[in-house]
Protein backbone atom coordinates (compact mmCIF):
# COMPACT_ATOMS: atom_id res chain seq x y z
CA UNK A 1 0.00 0.00 0.00
CA UNK A 2 1.47 3.79 -0.94
CA UNK A 3 2.36 6.26 1.29
CA UNK A 4 -0.94 8.28 -0.29
CA UNK A 5 -3.66 6.05 0.87
CA UNK A 6 -2.32 6.47 4.29
CA UNK A 7 -4.34 9.33 6.48
CA UNK A 8 -2.33 11.87 7.39
CA UNK A 9 -1.18 12.22 10.91
CA UNK A 10 -3.89 16.03 10.89
CA UNK A 11 -6.93 13.98 9.41
CA UNK A 12 -6.36 11.11 12.28
CA UNK A 13 -6.28 14.03 14.63
CA UNK A 14 -9.90 15.41 12.94
CA UNK A 15 -11.26 12.12 12.90
CA UNK A 16 -10.43 11.54 16.78
CA UNK A 17 -11.30 14.94 17.45
CA UNK A 18 -15.17 14.31 15.76
CA UNK A 19 -15.34 11.31 17.78
CA UNK A 20 -14.64 12.58 21.13
CA UNK A 21 -16.99 15.45 20.08
CA UNK A 22 -19.97 13.55 19.15
CA UNK A 23 -19.02 11.24 22.49
CA UNK A 24 -19.25 14.43 24.64
CA UNK A 25 -22.96 15.23 22.78
CA UNK A 26 -24.28 11.21 23.76
CA UNK A 27 -23.04 12.03 27.62
CA UNK A 28 -24.84 14.92 27.22
CA UNK A 29 -28.12 13.88 25.59
CA UNK A 30 -28.25 10.95 27.91
CA UNK A 31 -26.47 11.98 31.36
CA UNK A 32 -26.62 15.89 31.50
CA UNK A 33 -23.13 17.29 33.03
CA UNK A 34 -20.93 14.08 32.49
CA UNK A 35 -19.38 15.92 29.85
CA UNK A 36 -18.65 19.16 31.67
CA UNK A 37 -16.87 16.91 34.50
CA UNK A 38 -14.92 14.79 32.12
CA UNK A 39 -13.81 17.85 29.47
CA UNK A 40 -12.68 20.48 31.88
CA UNK A 41 -16.07 22.17 32.82
CA UNK A 42 -16.18 20.92 35.81
CA UNK A 43 -17.82 23.29 37.92
CA UNK A 44 -20.68 23.95 35.33
CA UNK A 45 -20.60 19.92 35.13
CA UNK A 46 -21.55 19.18 38.67
CA UNK A 47 -24.26 21.65 38.78
CA UNK A 48 -25.96 20.04 36.07
CA UNK A 49 -25.40 16.16 37.48
CA UNK A 50 -26.67 17.30 40.78
CA UNK A 51 -29.57 19.04 39.34
CA UNK A 52 -30.42 15.74 36.96
CA UNK A 53 -30.16 14.06 40.02
CA UNK A 54 -32.39 15.85 41.85
CA UNK A 55 -34.97 15.27 38.53
CA UNK A 56 -34.45 11.69 38.94
CA UNK A 57 -35.18 11.54 42.28
CA UNK A 58 -38.37 13.57 42.18
CA UNK A 59 -39.49 11.55 39.03
CA UNK A 60 -38.85 8.18 41.26
CA UNK A 61 -40.71 9.69 44.10
CA UNK A 62 -43.47 10.33 42.10
CA UNK A 63 -43.86 6.66 40.56
CA UNK A 64 -43.56 5.30 43.85
CA UNK A 65 -46.51 7.36 45.03
CA UNK A 66 -47.96 5.84 41.50
CA UNK A 67 -47.57 2.54 42.09
CA UNK A 68 -48.86 2.92 46.04
CA UNK A 69 -51.25 5.81 45.76
CA UNK A 70 -52.70 6.20 42.55
CA UNK A 71 -55.43 8.79 43.66
CA UNK A 72 -52.90 10.57 45.97
CA UNK A 73 -50.67 11.22 42.64
CA UNK A 74 -53.48 11.86 40.22
CA UNK A 75 -54.41 14.31 42.70
CA UNK A 76 -50.94 15.99 43.07
CA UNK A 77 -50.05 15.95 38.99
CA UNK A 78 -54.10 17.63 38.78
CA UNK A 79 -53.28 20.35 40.82
CA UNK A 80 -53.25 23.81 39.21
CA UNK A 81 -50.06 24.74 41.22
CA UNK A 82 -48.02 21.76 40.67
CA UNK A 83 -48.64 22.58 37.40
CA UNK A 84 -47.63 26.03 37.05
CA UNK A 85 -44.53 24.61 38.90
CA UNK A 86 -43.94 21.84 36.19
CA UNK A 87 -44.51 24.68 33.03
CA UNK A 88 -41.66 26.88 34.71
CA UNK A 89 -39.73 23.97 35.42
CA UNK A 90 -39.85 22.18 32.44
CA UNK A 91 -38.42 25.34 30.75
CA UNK A 92 -35.37 26.64 32.63
CA UNK A 93 -34.63 22.79 32.76
CA UNK A 94 -35.09 22.73 28.79
CA UNK A 95 -32.92 25.64 28.31
CA UNK A 96 -30.14 24.78 30.68
CA UNK A 97 -30.25 21.44 28.52
CA UNK A 98 -29.89 22.83 25.21
CA UNK A 99 -26.89 25.27 26.62
CA UNK A 100 -25.29 22.23 28.07
CA UNK A 101 -25.52 20.87 24.35
CA UNK A 102 -23.70 24.28 22.82
CA UNK A 103 -21.28 23.95 25.51
CA UNK A 104 -19.88 20.82 25.05
CA UNK A 105 -19.61 21.75 21.50
CA UNK A 106 -17.02 23.96 22.48
CA UNK A 107 -15.36 21.40 24.69
CA UNK A 108 -14.89 19.19 21.45
CA UNK A 109 -12.75 21.98 20.27
CA UNK A 110 -14.52 22.33 16.60
CA UNK A 111 -11.67 23.71 14.99
CA UNK A 112 -9.45 20.52 15.26
CA UNK A 113 -11.96 18.54 13.31
CA UNK A 114 -11.41 20.46 9.88
CA UNK A 115 -14.19 19.90 7.72
CA UNK A 116 -16.00 17.86 10.14
CA UNK A 117 -16.46 20.80 12.34
CA UNK A 118 -19.74 22.07 10.00
CA UNK A 119 -20.99 18.77 10.18
CA UNK A 120 -20.45 19.04 14.30
CA UNK A 121 -22.02 21.94 14.82
CA UNK A 122 -25.10 21.39 12.56
CA UNK A 123 -25.78 18.22 15.46
CA UNK A 124 -25.18 19.98 18.02
CA UNK A 125 -27.35 23.07 17.35
CA UNK A 126 -30.23 20.42 16.28
CA UNK A 127 -30.05 18.84 19.93
CA UNK A 128 -29.94 22.11 21.41
CA UNK A 129 -33.29 23.28 19.15
CA UNK A 130 -34.82 20.23 19.46
CA UNK A 131 -34.11 19.88 23.25
CA UNK A 132 -35.33 24.12 23.93
CA UNK A 133 -38.88 23.05 21.21
CA UNK A 134 -39.68 20.52 22.85
CA UNK A 135 -39.19 21.95 26.76
CA UNK A 136 -41.39 25.06 25.27
CA UNK A 137 -44.44 22.33 24.31
CA UNK A 138 -44.01 20.38 27.61
CA UNK A 139 -44.35 23.84 29.25
CA UNK A 140 -47.47 24.92 27.40
CA UNK A 141 -49.28 21.66 27.65
CA UNK A 142 -48.26 22.16 32.00
CA UNK A 143 -49.73 25.78 31.33
CA UNK A 144 -52.89 23.82 29.32
CA UNK A 145 -53.46 21.77 31.90
CA UNK A 146 -53.25 24.17 35.00
CA UNK A 147 -55.94 26.48 33.05
CA UNK A 148 -58.30 23.38 32.50
CA UNK A 149 -57.48 21.72 35.90
CA UNK A 150 -58.19 25.58 37.84
CA UNK A 151 -61.03 26.16 36.05
CA UNK A 152 -63.37 23.24 35.72
CA UNK A 153 -62.67 20.98 38.58
CA UNK A 154 -64.07 23.21 41.33
CA UNK A 155 -64.29 20.62 43.78
CA UNK A 156 -67.20 20.34 46.26
CA UNK A 157 -69.02 17.26 45.70
CA UNK A 158 -69.93 14.26 47.56
CA UNK A 159 -67.30 11.88 47.20
CA UNK A 160 -69.11 9.15 49.15
CA UNK A 161 -71.12 6.31 46.81
CA UNK A 162 -74.47 5.99 47.96
CA UNK A 163 -75.87 2.59 47.93
CA UNK A 164 -73.13 1.68 46.01
CA UNK A 165 -72.91 3.86 43.12
CA UNK A 166 -72.51 7.42 41.79
CA UNK A 167 -74.55 9.86 40.76
CA UNK A 168 -74.09 12.16 38.14
CA UNK A 169 -75.80 15.10 37.08
CA UNK A 170 -75.37 16.50 33.66
CA UNK A 171 -76.58 19.39 32.40
CA UNK A 172 -76.69 20.69 29.13
CA UNK A 173 -77.16 24.85 29.52
CA UNK A 174 -78.37 27.26 26.69
CA UNK A 175 -78.74 31.02 27.37
CA UNK A 176 -80.50 32.53 24.45
CA UNK A 177 -80.28 36.27 23.50
CA UNK A 178 -84.25 37.18 24.07
CA UNK A 179 -84.32 35.79 26.92
CA UNK A 180 -82.86 36.42 30.44
CA UNK A 181 -80.87 33.89 32.51
CA UNK A 182 -79.65 30.22 31.73
CA UNK A 183 -81.76 27.87 30.77
CA UNK A 184 -80.92 23.99 31.41
CA UNK A 185 -82.62 22.70 28.34
CA UNK A 186 -80.54 18.93 28.81
CA UNK A 187 -81.22 17.41 32.47
CA UNK A 188 -79.44 13.95 32.59
CA UNK A 189 -78.29 11.65 35.54
CA UNK A 190 -75.73 9.38 35.06
CA UNK A 191 -75.85 6.50 38.07
CA UNK A 192 -72.63 4.59 37.85
CA UNK A 193 -71.82 1.69 39.89
CA UNK A 194 -69.20 2.29 42.34
CA UNK A 195 -67.31 -1.16 41.52
CA UNK A 196 -68.09 -1.62 37.62
CA UNK A 197 -68.69 1.35 36.17
CA UNK A 198 -71.76 -0.28 34.43
CA UNK A 199 -74.28 2.80 33.97
CA UNK A 200 -78.43 4.09 33.60
CA UNK A 201 -78.70 7.12 32.24
CA UNK A 202 -81.89 8.85 33.58
CA UNK A 203 -83.57 12.23 30.76
CA UNK A 204 -85.92 14.40 32.62
CA UNK A 205 -87.78 16.89 29.87
CA UNK A 206 -87.04 20.21 30.27
CA UNK A 207 -91.07 21.11 30.29
CA UNK A 208 -91.26 18.72 33.78
CA UNK A 209 -93.81 20.70 36.08
CA UNK A 210 -94.90 20.37 39.73
CA UNK A 211 -91.53 19.29 40.31
CA UNK A 212 -90.63 18.54 44.31
CA UNK A 213 -88.13 20.72 46.21
CA UNK A 214 -86.46 19.30 49.22
CA UNK A 215 -87.01 21.13 52.28
CA UNK A 216 -83.16 21.99 52.70
CA UNK A 217 -83.51 24.13 49.29
CA UNK A 218 -84.27 27.79 49.83
CA UNK A 219 -86.90 28.02 47.02
CA UNK A 220 -88.52 25.69 48.97
CA UNK A 221 -90.23 28.56 50.67
CA UNK A 222 -91.35 30.03 47.49
CA UNK A 223 -93.29 26.52 46.04
CA UNK A 224 -93.64 24.62 48.78
CA UNK A 225 -96.49 22.40 46.73
CA UNK A 226 -93.38 22.08 44.46
CA UNK A 227 -91.97 23.79 41.24
CA UNK A 228 -95.71 24.97 39.53
CA UNK A 229 -97.83 27.79 38.62
CA UNK A 230 -101.09 28.28 37.56
CA UNK A 231 -100.06 29.54 33.62
CA UNK A 232 -97.98 26.28 33.52
CA UNK A 233 -94.60 28.72 32.81
CA UNK A 234 -93.04 26.97 36.05
CA UNK A 235 -90.84 24.31 34.21
CA UNK A 236 -88.04 22.21 35.12
CA UNK A 237 -85.69 23.78 32.53
CA UNK A 238 -86.28 27.34 34.90
CA UNK A 239 -85.39 26.10 38.39
CA UNK A 240 -82.14 27.74 37.59
CA UNK A 241 -82.97 30.88 36.60
CA UNK A 242 -85.07 31.22 39.37
CA UNK A 243 -83.10 30.75 42.01
CA UNK A 244 -80.69 32.73 40.14
CA UNK A 245 -83.79 35.43 40.77
CA UNK A 246 -83.30 34.97 44.57
CA UNK A 247 -79.48 35.36 45.58
CA UNK A 248 -81.21 36.73 49.06
CA UNK A 249 -82.46 32.79 49.64
CA UNK A 250 -79.02 31.55 48.67
CA UNK A 251 -76.41 33.24 51.26
CA UNK A 252 -73.29 31.67 51.22
CA UNK A 253 -73.86 29.80 48.15
CA UNK A 254 -71.72 30.28 45.57
CA UNK A 255 -73.95 29.45 42.48
CA UNK A 256 -77.89 29.62 43.36
CA UNK A 257 -78.57 27.87 40.04
CA UNK A 258 -76.50 24.95 40.26
CA UNK A 259 -77.68 24.06 43.63
CA UNK A 260 -81.58 24.64 43.03
CA UNK A 261 -81.42 22.25 40.13
CA UNK A 262 -78.75 19.38 41.72
CA UNK A 263 -81.40 19.53 44.52
CA UNK A 264 -84.67 19.75 42.98
CA UNK A 265 -83.46 17.18 40.07
CA UNK A 266 -81.98 14.28 42.52
CA UNK A 267 -85.30 14.88 44.70
CA UNK A 268 -87.47 13.96 41.50
CA UNK A 269 -85.85 11.04 40.83
CA UNK A 270 -84.80 10.04 44.80
CA UNK A 271 -81.54 9.92 43.94
CA UNK A 272 -78.55 11.71 46.14
CA UNK A 273 -76.58 13.72 43.47
CA UNK A 274 -72.71 13.12 44.04
CA UNK A 275 -71.34 15.39 41.70
CA UNK A 276 -72.59 17.54 38.56
CA UNK A 277 -71.11 18.71 34.80
CA UNK A 278 -72.22 21.66 33.13
CA UNK A 279 -71.83 22.04 29.68
CA UNK A 280 -72.68 24.94 28.06
CA UNK A 281 -74.23 24.18 24.65
CA UNK A 282 -72.58 26.99 22.42
CA UNK A 283 -69.36 25.67 23.15
CA UNK A 284 -70.44 22.30 22.85
CA UNK A 285 -69.08 22.04 19.47
CA UNK A 286 -65.64 22.92 20.36
CA UNK A 287 -65.49 20.27 22.69
CA UNK A 288 -66.98 17.65 20.06
CA UNK A 289 -64.00 19.20 17.96
CA UNK A 290 -61.76 19.21 20.14
CA UNK A 291 -61.90 14.93 20.65
CA UNK A 292 -62.12 14.32 17.20
CA UNK A 293 -65.78 14.22 16.77
CA UNK A 294 -68.20 11.44 17.12
CA UNK A 295 -69.22 8.59 15.22
CA UNK A 296 -72.90 7.01 15.53
CA UNK A 297 -75.16 4.86 13.94
CA UNK A 298 -78.30 7.00 12.38
CA UNK A 299 -81.46 5.78 11.42
CA UNK A 300 -83.57 9.05 10.77
CA UNK A 301 -82.57 12.03 8.88
CA UNK A 302 -81.82 15.32 11.51
CA UNK A 303 -82.24 19.11 10.64
CA UNK A 304 -79.50 21.65 10.77
CA UNK A 305 -81.51 24.94 11.80
CA UNK A 306 -85.35 25.20 12.00
CA UNK A 307 -87.43 27.42 14.57
CA UNK A 308 -86.18 30.78 13.94
CA UNK A 309 -83.74 29.78 11.49
CA UNK A 310 -84.00 28.25 8.35
CA UNK A 311 -83.07 24.58 7.84
CA UNK A 312 -79.55 24.53 6.39
CA UNK A 313 -79.34 21.00 5.60
CA UNK A 314 -80.23 17.32 7.07
CA UNK A 315 -77.40 14.90 8.65
CA UNK A 316 -78.39 12.05 6.89
CA UNK A 317 -79.04 8.37 8.04
CA UNK A 318 -76.22 5.39 7.85
CA UNK A 319 -73.50 3.65 9.58
CA UNK A 320 -70.49 5.16 11.40
CA UNK A 321 -71.57 8.48 10.35
CA UNK A 322 -68.32 11.09 11.26
CA UNK A 323 -70.02 14.44 13.23
CA UNK A 324 -68.22 16.88 13.52
CA UNK A 325 -68.92 19.74 16.32
CA UNK A 326 -71.21 22.02 14.60
CA UNK A 327 -73.75 18.89 13.30
CA UNK A 328 -73.56 17.00 16.84
CA UNK A 329 -74.45 19.99 18.34
CA UNK A 330 -77.61 20.21 15.77
CA UNK A 331 -78.44 16.32 16.06
CA UNK A 332 -78.31 17.05 19.92
CA UNK A 333 -80.76 19.91 19.75
CA UNK A 334 -82.52 20.31 16.93
CA UNK A 335 -86.51 20.53 17.52
CA UNK A 336 -87.55 20.90 14.09
CA UNK A 337 -90.08 18.18 12.79
CA UNK A 338 -89.68 16.02 16.14
CA UNK A 339 -90.55 16.43 19.76
CA UNK A 340 -88.10 17.26 23.11
CA UNK A 341 -88.86 13.50 23.73
CA UNK A 342 -87.12 12.64 20.51
CA UNK A 343 -84.89 15.36 20.99
CA UNK A 344 -84.20 13.43 24.51
CA UNK A 345 -82.98 10.67 22.83
CA UNK A 346 -80.85 12.09 20.63
CA UNK A 347 -79.19 13.80 23.66
CA UNK A 348 -78.38 10.58 25.38
CA UNK A 349 -77.34 9.00 22.15
CA UNK A 350 -74.56 11.72 22.27
CA UNK A 351 -73.54 11.05 25.93
CA UNK A 352 -73.37 7.47 25.00
CA UNK A 353 -71.23 7.75 22.05
CA UNK A 354 -68.52 10.20 23.62
CA UNK A 355 -68.62 7.67 26.55
CA UNK A 356 -67.67 4.90 24.73
CA UNK A 357 -65.11 6.76 22.30
CA UNK A 358 -63.16 8.93 24.42
CA UNK A 359 -60.41 6.85 25.35
CA UNK A 360 -56.95 8.27 27.39
CA UNK A 361 -55.40 7.85 24.45
CA UNK A 362 -57.23 11.01 22.49
CA UNK A 363 -57.55 13.08 25.77
CA UNK A 364 -53.69 12.92 26.05
CA UNK A 365 -52.87 13.72 22.36
CA UNK A 366 -55.84 16.21 22.09
CA UNK A 367 -55.36 17.55 25.39
CA UNK A 368 -54.22 21.45 24.56
CA UNK A 369 -56.95 21.72 22.38
CA UNK A 370 -59.33 19.80 25.27
CA UNK A 371 -58.06 22.44 27.55
CA UNK A 372 -58.55 25.23 25.37
CA UNK A 373 -62.31 24.11 24.49
CA UNK A 374 -62.83 22.69 28.38
CA UNK A 375 -61.81 25.92 30.48
CA UNK A 376 -64.53 28.47 28.57
CA UNK A 377 -67.25 25.95 28.57
CA UNK A 378 -67.65 22.92 30.90
CA UNK A 379 -67.98 23.21 35.01
CA UNK A 380 -68.29 20.67 37.85
CA UNK A 381 -67.60 20.17 41.16
CA UNK A 382 -65.44 16.76 40.87
CA UNK A 383 -62.64 17.61 43.11
CA UNK A 384 -58.91 16.39 41.56
CA UNK A 385 -59.17 13.98 44.42
CA UNK A 386 -61.32 11.68 42.77
CA UNK A 387 -60.18 11.80 39.20
CA UNK A 388 -58.40 8.48 39.50
CA UNK A 389 -60.92 6.71 40.76
CA UNK A 390 -63.88 8.18 38.26
CA UNK A 391 -61.37 7.92 35.55
CA UNK A 392 -61.07 3.86 36.07
CA UNK A 393 -65.17 3.41 36.23
CA UNK A 394 -65.34 5.19 33.24
CA UNK A 395 -62.57 2.99 31.45
CA UNK A 396 -64.65 0.31 33.21
CA UNK A 397 -67.75 1.11 31.91
CA UNK A 398 -67.25 2.24 28.48
CA UNK A 399 -66.80 -1.52 27.73
CA UNK A 400 -70.78 -1.58 28.99
CA UNK A 401 -73.53 -1.26 27.88
CA UNK A 402 -75.21 2.24 29.25
CA UNK A 403 -78.91 1.45 30.49
CA UNK A 404 -81.54 4.64 29.04
CA UNK A 405 -84.77 5.52 30.82
CA UNK A 406 -86.93 8.54 29.63
CA UNK A 407 -89.60 9.78 31.48
CA UNK A 408 -91.68 10.96 28.96
CA UNK A 409 -95.00 10.53 27.81
CA UNK A 410 -97.03 8.11 28.13
CA UNK A 411 -94.29 6.69 31.08
CA UNK A 412 -95.56 10.27 32.69
CA UNK A 413 -97.28 13.31 32.13
CA UNK A 414 -94.91 16.21 32.34
CA UNK A 415 -97.76 19.03 33.71
CA UNK A 416 -98.43 16.21 36.00
CA UNK A 417 -96.13 13.84 36.74
CA UNK A 418 -96.45 10.54 39.25
CA UNK A 419 -93.50 10.98 41.08
CA UNK A 420 -94.00 7.65 42.68
CA UNK A 421 -93.78 5.65 39.72
CA UNK A 422 -90.82 8.07 38.80
CA UNK A 423 -88.84 7.31 41.91
CA UNK A 424 -90.29 3.33 41.25
CA UNK A 425 -89.07 2.98 37.98
CA UNK A 426 -85.40 4.37 38.67
CA UNK A 427 -85.16 1.70 41.77
CA UNK A 428 -86.28 -0.72 39.23
CA UNK A 429 -84.07 0.55 36.56
CA UNK A 430 -80.62 0.35 39.46
CA UNK A 431 -81.60 -2.74 40.71
CA UNK A 432 -81.71 -4.22 36.84
CA UNK A 433 -78.03 -3.07 36.46
CA UNK A 434 -77.17 -4.09 40.16
CA UNK A 435 -78.72 -7.46 38.88
CA UNK A 436 -76.37 -7.34 35.14
CA UNK A 437 -73.35 -7.11 37.03
CA UNK A 438 -74.30 -10.16 39.35
CA UNK A 439 -74.44 -11.94 36.76
CA UNK A 440 -71.48 -11.02 34.97
CA UNK A 441 -69.53 -12.14 38.03
CA UNK A 442 -71.22 -15.15 38.70
CA UNK A 443 -70.21 -16.32 35.14
CA UNK A 444 -66.76 -15.37 35.46
CA UNK A 445 -66.32 -17.42 38.61
CA UNK A 446 -67.71 -20.38 36.94
CA UNK A 447 -70.90 -20.22 38.64
CA UNK A 448 -73.02 -22.96 37.04
CA UNK A 449 -76.26 -21.35 38.05
CA UNK A 450 -75.31 -18.57 36.17
CA UNK A 451 -76.97 -17.46 33.01
CA UNK A 452 -75.00 -18.10 29.96
CA UNK A 453 -73.89 -14.89 28.31
CA UNK A 454 -74.96 -13.13 25.42
CA UNK A 455 -73.21 -13.67 22.44
CA UNK A 456 -73.01 -10.75 20.14
CA UNK A 457 -73.25 -10.97 16.64
CA UNK A 458 -70.30 -11.70 14.57
CA UNK A 459 -68.84 -8.59 12.98
CA UNK A 460 -69.23 -7.98 9.06
CA UNK A 461 -66.94 -9.49 6.78
CA UNK A 462 -64.29 -7.23 5.69
CA UNK A 463 -64.52 -6.92 1.51
CA UNK A 464 -62.40 -8.60 -0.38
CA UNK A 465 -59.23 -6.85 -1.75
CA UNK A 466 -60.14 -5.38 -5.51
CA UNK A 467 -63.77 -5.08 -4.60
CA UNK A 468 -65.34 -1.70 -5.91
CA UNK A 469 -65.59 0.12 -2.94
CA UNK A 470 -69.17 1.89 -2.02
CA UNK A 471 -69.55 5.90 -2.61
CA UNK A 472 -69.31 7.52 0.61
CA UNK A 473 -72.31 9.18 1.63
CA UNK A 474 -72.50 12.75 2.50
CA UNK A 475 -72.94 13.90 5.87
CA UNK A 476 -75.05 16.61 5.34
CA UNK A 477 -77.71 16.74 2.68
CA UNK A 478 -80.19 19.12 1.31
CA UNK A 479 -83.20 16.72 1.11
CA UNK A 480 -84.07 13.95 4.23
CA UNK A 481 -84.44 10.45 3.01
CA UNK A 482 -87.29 8.39 3.51
CA UNK A 483 -86.89 5.99 6.23
CA UNK A 484 -88.50 3.42 8.15
CA UNK A 485 -87.64 4.64 11.17
CA UNK A 486 -89.97 6.66 14.06
CA UNK A 487 -89.47 7.51 17.13
CA UNK A 488 -92.22 5.95 19.19
CA UNK A 489 -92.80 7.44 22.51
CA UNK A 490 -94.52 4.01 23.64
CA UNK A 491 -91.24 3.10 24.29
CA UNK A 492 -90.03 4.10 27.49
CA UNK A 493 -86.98 2.30 28.40
CA UNK A 494 -83.76 1.71 26.54
CA UNK A 495 -84.75 3.98 23.49
CA UNK A 496 -80.97 4.84 22.32
CA UNK A 497 -81.73 2.44 19.39
CA UNK A 498 -84.99 4.25 18.26
CA UNK A 499 -82.99 6.59 15.92
CA UNK A 500 -79.93 6.15 16.43
CA UNK A 501 -77.32 4.18 18.37
CA UNK A 502 -73.31 3.98 18.78
CA UNK A 503 -71.58 2.77 16.13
Amino acid sequence: MSDASQPTVRQRSERIAFRRGVSLLALTLFVPGSAQVIAGGRGLGRFALRVWLVVLGVLAAFLALAWLRRDWAVALYAHPFTQWIASVAVLVLGVGWALLFLDAWRLSHPRQMGRRGFGMALLSGLLALGIGFGSMQASALSRSQAELFGSVFGGGGSTAAHDGRYNILLLGADAEPDRPGIRTDTMMVASVSATTGRTVLFSLPRNLQWAPIPRSNPLQRLYPKGYGCADQSCLLNAVHSEAENHPELFAGVKDPGLQATRDVVGETLGLQINYYALVDMRGFESLVDALGGVRLDIAKAVPIGGGSAPVEGYIQPGKGVQLDGIQALWFARSRHGSSDYERMARQKCIVNAMAKQVTPLNVVTRFTDLARAGSSMVSTDVPTTELARLAELADAGRRLPIASVSFAPPLIQPAQPDLGLIRQTVRDSVAASVALDREAKASASGDPAAPAPVERPAEPAAPEKGAQAAEPTPVVADTAPRTNASFSEERRTEDLTEICSVS
